[in-house]
């Protein structure tokens, strides 16, 4: 199929534009339809993708505006892949297990528009396509949060607009220096990411440029202390905006790393594994002791979400192919599992309209489906073996181990912590007397909710189990891009951090 890179981009949006005209009661079948569509032509991506090829694959380019250099250039490699089908997927498993919702239709189209953004920004390789679609991203996940969300979704929804927007503008400023850098050297304007990567720039730019593009990303992620605006976000913002923020946009910034930071900056990037390992660590242990100390559920897998981009983070600047490779699967692994949690607390609220564990207790025995379900995601988010958590937890902690062991210790107190602060949500909400009378009149999953849940609950298990399909095209993009930071690098240092990443992968 031609151009299915464009189709899988545009399809939501045109869909989007079509669901103004469809009538209110069919507009969630309207939207789940459309959904679907777009996660069968994201699976027909995976099938058609050449798993042997770690290069770019499904390559589009038409000038848009020539004497700038910029293009509509669209691709997508063994790291991309996988996000976009995780992002139409899980587009679609929220709006299929989305409770009643006031406006529906208007739901319905802004979640098909942010689907269009969040699949451009995965597969743009030009920095003005990608910056555009990673700007757009933000107007309907405002709407979003601040037209359904709680009480306090304005005050909420500014924040999440003026942290991520200004973070932004930076990372633009940086984009348009590298520009600039790249039309003084060679006389031609270009904004071609495969471009810029030609470029050799002397360290100082590169700290300086990997600043500003780290501001950007580290705010979308979001790192430490750019974190604040999360627990608001996640608190105000409706179900289905809590699982596509945390399951797809903080990814965006994750991404950003690997398609910037790490291929254009070697030498900044390896210079800057130190800092932004401790920001991992603080991340990673201050956020799972809050979490600890909520009392709310949603809070709860809120903050829990920060300490696992943590270990996303950590991953990345391990510089070899085990930290990389085991940090984009811990990708696919929190979208999925995080994402599963919030529907899952969003479920019972529908139920109770309160998310505090103190209002529950021993529900277990009258939501038997729900509490299995609740356990199987809480065991993954905790890396129990046999789970996805446990895959991308364990090749992060075996990468990092080899920068420095001591600081993998320390991160590996997040399996611990992890499991103090969900085992408590678990003990608190689902054993003990059935003492609160309205508990008892709790029902179960319904059909839609348990067929929402169950395909991922299967993915949890299978990749859990046998996750070489998914990891093989990631782990060879990884090597390509190690082997590529390798032959770029400017300093000796560099040079053997990344050389002796390589060269332990090979002898493993």
């Amino acid at each position: 199929m031609e151009n299915i890179l464009s189709i899988l981009v545009f399809f939501p949006a045109v869909a989007g534009l079509l669901g103004f005209i469809v009538d209110k009661e069919s507009a969630r079948t309207y939207g789940i339809t459309v959904a679907a569509i777009e996660f069968l032509l994201s699976l027909w991506l995976w099938f058609s993708f050449d798993t042997s090829n770690a290069g770019m694959q499904f390559v589009e380019m038409i000038p848009l505006i020539p004497d700038m250099g910029i293009s509509y250039y669209l691709g997508a490699d063994g790291i991309s892949l996988f996000i976009i089908l995780m992002t139409t997927l899980m587009t679609l498993i929220g709006m299929a297990s989305m409770g009643e919702t006031k406006n529906i239709k208007n739901m319905i189209v802004t979640l098909l528009f942010l689907e269009m953004t969040m699949v451009g920004v995965f597969v743009a390789l030009d920095a003005i396509i990608f910056y555009l679609f990673w700007e757009l991203s933000l107007v309907p996940m405002l709407y979003i949060v601040g037209a359904w969300g709680g009480p306090l979704r304005v005050y909420a929804a500014i924040k999440f607009f003026l942290y991520t927007f200004m973070g932004s503008l930076i990372m633009l400023v940086g984009m348009l220096f590298v520009a600039y850098i790249y039309h003084n050297l060679t006389g031609v304007w270009s904004f071609a990411i495969t471009d810029w990567y030609a470029l050799v720039l002397p360290v100082n730019y590169q700290l300086w440029l990997f600043a500003a593009f780290f501001i950007g990303f580290a705010i979308k992620v979001p790192m430490f202390p750019f974190h604040t605006w999360i627990p608001y976000a996640h608190g105000q913002a409706p179900t289905i905006g809590s699982v596509i923020l945390a399951a797809v946009l903080l990814k965006m910034g994750t991404y950003g790393f690997v398609r910037f930071s790490l291929p254009m900056f070697p030498d900044a990037s390896v210079l800057a594994i130190t800092p932004i390992a401790v920001l991992s660590l603080i991340m990673i242990i201050y956020t799972a002791m809050i979490a600890y100390a909520q009392k709310d559920m949603k809070q709860v897998i809120a903050y829990s979400s920060v300490s696992h981009m943590g270990i996303i983070m950590l991953g990345l600047f391990a510089m070899n192919a085990e930290g990389l490779s085991g940090s984009v699967f811990q990708m696919l692994s929190h979208g999925i599992v995080s994402g599963a949690l919030f529907m899952l607390v969003g479920m019972i609220y529908d139920r109770r309209h309160t998310k505090l564990m103190s209002e529950f207790g021993g529900i277990a025995s009258v939501m038997p489906k729900f509490a299995v379900i609740f356990g199987i995601m809480l065991m993954a988010s905790v890396g129990l073996p046999l789970t996805i958590g446990f895959v991308g937890e364990f090749l992060v902690l075996l990468g990092f181990y080899q920068v420095s062991p001591m600081m993998t210790i320390l991160a590996g107190t997040s399996i611990i912590l992890g499991a103090v602060y969900m085992l408590r949500v678990m003990k608190r909400t689902f054993f003990g007397p059935l003492n609160n009378e309205e508990n008892k009149k709790l029902k179960d999953l319904n059909g839609r909710e348990t067929w929402s849940l169950i395909p991922l609950v299967a993915i949890v298990i299978w990749l859990g189990v046998y996750p070489k399909p998914v990891l093989e095209p990631i782990d060879n993009s990884v090597k390509a891009l190690l082997s590529f930071m390798d032959e770029k690098a400017i300093t000796q240092e560099a040079k053997d951090m990344i050389s002796v990443a390589k060269s332990s992968k090979e002898a493993n």
